[in-house]
């Protein structure tokens, strides 16, 4: 379950932390255009849409941004085990 530090109603998704204008762009593109709709969809989801639309450009480095920023925390900080486990979850819906 994702958890939130800040309020985020509405915000365009490219205020998450960790996302840089490119990755904004993409979930753009994929329809992910707030907060509030990556939020619902979570960072599993959000990777896997973006990444059927965007195969070579989309890496594992988005899926930590996302992961990590809907918990308002920087991407470096995921552990070795939360890394293994947002890959097991990617593995799961077939990607």
């Amino acid at each position: 379950m994702t958890r939130w530090r800040r309020p985020i109603r509405n915000q365009p998704v490219a205020a998450l932390r960790n996302l840089g204008p490119k990755s904004a762009l993409m979930l753009g593109a994929a329809g992910i255009r707030t907060l509030d709709e990556l939020a619902e969809l979570g960072a599993v989801k959000a990777y896997v849409r973006v990444k059927a639309l965007y195969p070579k450009k989309a890496s594992l480095n988005l899926l930590w941004a996302l992961a990590a920023g809907l918990e308002d925390r920087d991407w470096r900080e995921l552990t070795e085990d939360e890394k293994a486990s947002l890959r097991a979850d990617v593995r799961r819906l077939g990607v």
